[in-house]
């Protein structure tokens, strides 16, 4: 017969096991990505059904975890050199390679068989595209050079876009336009992390900044003309007839505020202004993409 504090002992360990699978997803990015994916699905759907919008979500965290587990898979002994990472499961050794391999196995093959029974084949096969360009592509591209954020910034771009097509079943200029925002977005966004952790970053061996690496004007430059784009882009979900007038303008306002941000960094050329940068990044997406769907409402 199993005592009262072995069974304590079985339940502390199993939620010690399910605190690390779950931290395994990086629960808060995936969030962050799913409700981009949403933003996209209740822009293109003509009638949202919650029961599905839910599903999408769960799925859409899902595929990011599994992308998540392979990342950290292949950068575990990198991940040990850096301050920000060493204690994640894998680098800790709170969990084998083999465990987040099955962990991550799971979260995909749940995922995908959601997006392609629930929504739609197209939906199962960009997410299975997108899986494989973050997890495969882009992580051992870290180490070779910024070209790794260009092809980051392909399966950083896919959620709206996913999330259209799950919606609607086509391709077209609509989801075209969100993945383009998405896609200049990022740019401004990973390279203001980039010089905030750059420190961290060349313990590993990454090498992620633009130009020739350094935090200075050349970098602060690239950032500044990947942000403009925004600019035109943002009115672009109005002339398509996807959004009304009032989604434009407020593209354009925290667009420009944005672009104000670059400026800044362009003449400081500091962590500290990075760092300011980069929670501005985390503003401009969420607040344009509800802007653009309380527009279309």
């Amino acid at each position: 017969m199993i005592s009262a504090e072995e069974r304590i002992t079985g339940f502390d360990r199993l939620r010690e096991i399910a605190g690390i699978l779950f931290e395994l997803l990086k629960f808060r990015l995936a969030s962050l990505i799913a409700f981009s994916g949403a933003m996209g699905y209740c822009l293109g759907a003509k009638e949202v059904n919650a029961a599905d919008l839910i599903l999408f979500v769960v799925a859409s965290i899902g595929i990011t975890g599994a992308a998540n587990i392979i990342n950290q898979i292949l950068e575990k002994d990198y991940d040990k050199m850096m301050k920000r990472t060493a204690a994640r499961p894998l680098p800790s050794g709170r969990i084998t390679v083999e465990q987040a391999a099955l962990w991550a196995v799971v979260l995909g093959v749940i995922s995908l068989t959601i997006f392609v029974l629930v929504f739609n084949l197209s939906t199962g096969l960009i997410s299975l595209l997108s899986l494989v360009l973050y997890g495969f592509v882009y992580t051992p591209l870290k180490r070779v050079g910024p070209i790794a954020v260009f092809v980051g910034a392909f399966p950083g771009a896919f959620p709206p876009m996913i999330g259209w097509v799950a919606a609607t079943n086509h391709f077209g200029l609509e989801p075209g336009i969100l993945f383009a925002i998405q896609f200049f977005w990022q740019f401004p966004h990973f390279w203001a992390i980039a010089w905030v952790l750059d420190e961290d970053y060349k313990r590993a061996g990454f090498k992620l900044l633009p130009a020739n690496g350094l935090k200075d004007l050349d970098t602060t430059f690239r950032i500044m003309i990947y942000t403009l784009f925004l600019l035109p882009i943002g009115w672009l979900p109005y002339k398509l007839g996807m959004t009304g007038i009032n989604s434009a303008f407020v593209a354009t306002v925290f667009g420009v505020l944005f672009l104000a941000q670059t400026l800044h960094l362009m003449r400081t050329c500091t962590d500290k202004t990075a760092r300011q940068l980069m929670f501005g990044s985390f503003l401009y997406l969420p607040i344009v993409q509800i802007a653009f769907l309380l527009d279309k409402l």
